[in-house]
């Protein structure tokens, strides 16, 4: 666990031991149960964007696509009688086009990540609403499938399964980040993407994956959304959702420069998201100040990120001065040449 993990864990038993101490309810066995199913659901695409920003780029139609994918996956099952199996394999599958989509135009035709995305997000919301004629997508009045119930928002222990596949993405999304040739990659490209094109790695391959990755795991999200919520309405359904796991992914360490980040950090800020949006509930604090918390969360994170590297700079700098001054006297003065 690096420093800044450490002090985000910190700085989340801080506030949960305030809110703790003003409500009660906070450690409620349902507060807890709500809180953690929360968690699991954000933190699965949140994870995802975190590759995205590893790279340098950002991926704004997160929210779009879970809302498109979600609508795409209930009428599946609920209007058209697809195996549920199928139907999450085929979700799946859509997410990753969409993502080798982002990808490609990103590396291929040099446009901009964010100029990409932003496009993602108003034409993934806009076939939403179109396909649906503005109406909710929803599951026919009574309908059960027992067994994708179980397996999205059932519990076991008292703990929902949607934090079970978050943790599990994490655990191997941790492997991936740090313990692979992919990871290192991946880092590489962050830090400077001309010097890793020059030292021989595929820097289009690993910008595309990122993309695929993020796409993955928004798509396993809208179906883990879609099955909480029983139904979709795309005008309104995973709105600035894009905001949430930027601003988990700035809180868990991830430099927007790219380079930097840390998939224990990811879902430690996307746990103090859900804990400062528990707070906002069990205080009383009114719901439209929500967005306010979330951009002054933004802007300390980027802030402090900054003011950390500068930090690291200046003392990289001066440990390099000092073992130059260290170095001098051991120095030889060459001898001038005779003529």
């Amino acid at each position: 666990m690096q420093k800044k993990d450490m002090g985000l864990a910190v700085l989340i038993i801080v506030v949960g031991a305030a809110v703790y101490l003003r409500n009660p309810l906070f450690l409620s066995p349902i507060n807890l149960g709500n809180t953690a199913n929360l968690i699991g659901l954000f933190g699965l695409f949140a994870i995802g964007q975190g590759f995205v920003i590893m790279t340098g780029g950002i991926d704004l139609s997160v929210g779009s696509m879970i809302a498109l994918l979600g609508v795409i996956f209930v009428d599946m099952i609920g209007k058209f009688g697809v195996p549920w199996p199928l139907a999450i394999l085929l979700t799946i599958l859509l997410g990753t086009l969409l993502g080798l989509a982002h990808g490609l135009l990103i590396t291929r035709l040099k446009m901009q990540p964010f100029v990409v995305t932003l496009c993602g997000l108003l034409i993934y919301r806009g076939i939403a609403r179109g396909y649906t004629g503005e109406a909710t997508a929803g599951f026919p009045f009574g309908a059960s499938y027992p067994e994708l119930e179980w397996l999205t928002i059932g519990r076991s222990f008292g703990v929902p399964h949607s934090f079970f596949a978050m943790i599990i993405v994490a655990v191997i999304c941790w492997f991936v980040l740090h313990r692979s040739v992919f990871g290192r990659h991946l880092q590489a490209v962050g830090k400077n993407e001309d010097a890793a094109r020059y030292s021989g790695i595929r820097t289009g391959l690993v910008i595309t994956a990122a993309y695929v990755i993020c796409a993955v795991l928004t798509a396993i999200a809208a179906i883990y959304f879609a099955m909480f919520t029983r139904s979709v309405q795309p005008s309104s359904h995973g709105n600035f959702y894009e905001l949430y796991a930027i601003a988990a992914a700035v809180l868990g360490g991830f430099s927007l420069r790219g380079g930097e980040g840390s998939v224990i950090g990811v879902v430690l800020g996307v746990v103090l998201l859900q804990e400062l949006q528990n707070l906002v509930n069990l205080l009383g604090i009114p719901s439209s100040l929500n967005f306010a918390v979330m951009g002054a969360v933004i802007l300390a994170g980027v802030l402090a990120d900054q003011q950390f590297n500068r930090y690291r700079d200046k003392k990289r700098a001066a440990r390099a001065i000092d073992m130059l001054n260290k170095d001098e006297p051991n120095r030889k003065v060459p001898t001038p040449l005779r003529t």
